[in-house]
């Protein structure tokens, strides 16, 4: 298993290969995170584990699920309160607006997110969901 040191995820976070990377970006006061996290046994599976509302997700971090996913748009929650308060629904976002607003607010992310080798699990729907928990066995 070799380390390897990669700058797209920001911060000092060291990673091994991407094939074998198994990381969870959840929210520690979200119910349904929780009972997700328990429901795959993360922390038992060795699923480095990162709280979004404690430590913030970083433009490497996001940039990489976007990488997995195609858009910044897949990982934005339009369920989260300031959606409707910033009237978000009545503007036409761009992919770097999806970014923006994510990285300033964590609750745009939709959540959780797991990044298992290749694979991206996001959100928290019950196709995603069973298919995360097949994918982590």
């Amino acid at each position: 298993m070799k380390l390897v040191k990669k700058p797209v995820l920001g911060g000092n976070d060291i990673l091994l290969k991407n094939e074998e990377m198994k990381k969870g970006y959840y929210l520690s006061t979200c119910d349904t995170c929780r009972l997700i996290l328990d429901q795959v046994d993360a922390k038992a599976k060795g699923i480095a584990l990162q709280d979004i509302k404690s430590e913030k997700i970083t433009p490497g971090q996001i940039d990489e699920m976007k990488g997995r996913t195609g858009s910044y748009e897949s990982l934005f929650s339009r369920r989260a309160i300031k959606y409707k308060a910033l009237n978000l629904k009545d503007r036409k976002l761009t992919e770097a607006d999806y970014r923006r607003l994510i990285l300033e607010e964590y609750t745009f992310l939709k959540r959780p997110v797991f990044i298992l080798g290749k694979k991206i699990f996001v959100g928290n729907d019950k196709k995603t969901v069973e298919a995360l928990k097949k994918s982590i066995g």
